[in-house]
């Protein structure tokens, strides 16, 4: 391919999928101007292969669809920090591949560029029981990610995905080394290394308090209520109301119960939250699908409502 390749100065897309490819070597002088290249169906086996082909300078989309690898690393960069390798690379495809292992994952938030990741059929797909956690752990773990597995991932999505991830470690992260005080704050090397991202996370919502990382109860109805404080800020005349809601309820059945309420179509209404924990910061409930628990809604935050 390489020989061959001489003869092709402005090849922008290149597919060599099932050619029996076991071994990598480097593009020297050519393939540069490359924007796609399928390699599925090959068996590279070996994930440091990939080192060989990561300097194509205007490489974006890479496919490596049942190419037998088991990992992903990108040795010239540390913990939080950018690779040089796959400048450009924006579309990644891994998926039917042997990944089991969560470092993998974020080694791929060292890449610069990334906005598309294809993972399905990976052992690492089964390591968690529900698959909604998995996506948000994805998705918390790849900082700069838009789309997972060909679903768009949305502001809320994101905000709420990050928001567990750094509620759920928590504890882990105070055991490590984590402190409120950021001058006593020094997690260990080995924390950092299963969660590179997540001293990012805290200076983003701020660390973790002490009521978040409580144990969580057994998941009675009662548990999965919230208590919500209803507001409507632009009618003051209107008095706030305080409901006990299940988390799973969703945006369309609060509105239906904001209608009885407020004696307003659904349809007119615009639904926001404001947390009691992150001061002036206000998301929209803007899918009306979607349960309470999606956008991390908490019992004492405020739903405000307008029309």
């Amino acid at each position: 391919v390489l020989l061959c390749a001489q003869g092709w100065p402005v090849l922008e897309e290149l597919y060599l999928s099932s050619n029996n490819i076991t071994v990598l070597e480097r593009p020297n002088n050519v393939l540069q101007t490359l924007k796609l290249l399928d390699l599925s169906d090959n068996q590279l086996l070996d994930g440091n292969q990939l080192h060989l082909i990561a300097q194509l300078p205007r490489l974006e989309q890479l496919i490596l669809r049942n190419t037998g690898i088991s990992s992903i690393h990108f040795p010239d960069a540390g913990f939080g920090c950018k690779t040089k390798m796959f400048p450009s690379l924006k579309r990644l495809a891994i998926n039917d591949n042997k990944i089991s292992q969560w470092s993998s994952i974020n080694e791929l938030d060292k890449l610069p560029s990334l906005r598309a990741l294809q993972c399905n059929n990976n052992p690492l797909m089964d390591t968690e029981k529900n698959p909604e956690t998995l996506i948000q752990l994805i998705i918390a773990k790849i900082s700069q990610l838009e789309v997972l597995n060909n679903c768009e991932i949305l502001p809320a999505e994101r905000r709420g995905a990050e928001l567990d991830y750094r509620k759920i470690f928590g504890k882990d992260w105070l055991e490590a080394g984590g402190h409120w005080n950021p001058e006593k704050n020094k997690p260990s090397e080995e924390f950092l290394a299963a969660h590179p991202r997540y001293p990012t996370l805290c200076l983003k919502y701020g660390a973790p308090e002490e009521g978040e990382l409580k144990r969580q109860q057994p998941l009675t109805l009662k548990n999965q209520l919230l208590t919500l404080t209803i507001k409507c800020p632009e009618k003051p005349e209107q008095k706030p109301v305080e409901k006990k809601l299940p988390e799973s309820m969703t945006i369309q059945k609060v509105k239906g119960l904001l209608y009885r309420l407020l004696k307003i179509p659904g349809s007119d209404l615009k639904l926001s939250y404001r947390s009691s924990k992150l001061e002036g910061k206000e998301v929209e409930l803007d899918n009306d699908l979607k349960p309470l628990q999606f956008y991390s809604i908490e019992s004492g935050d405020c739903v405000l409502v307008r029309w």
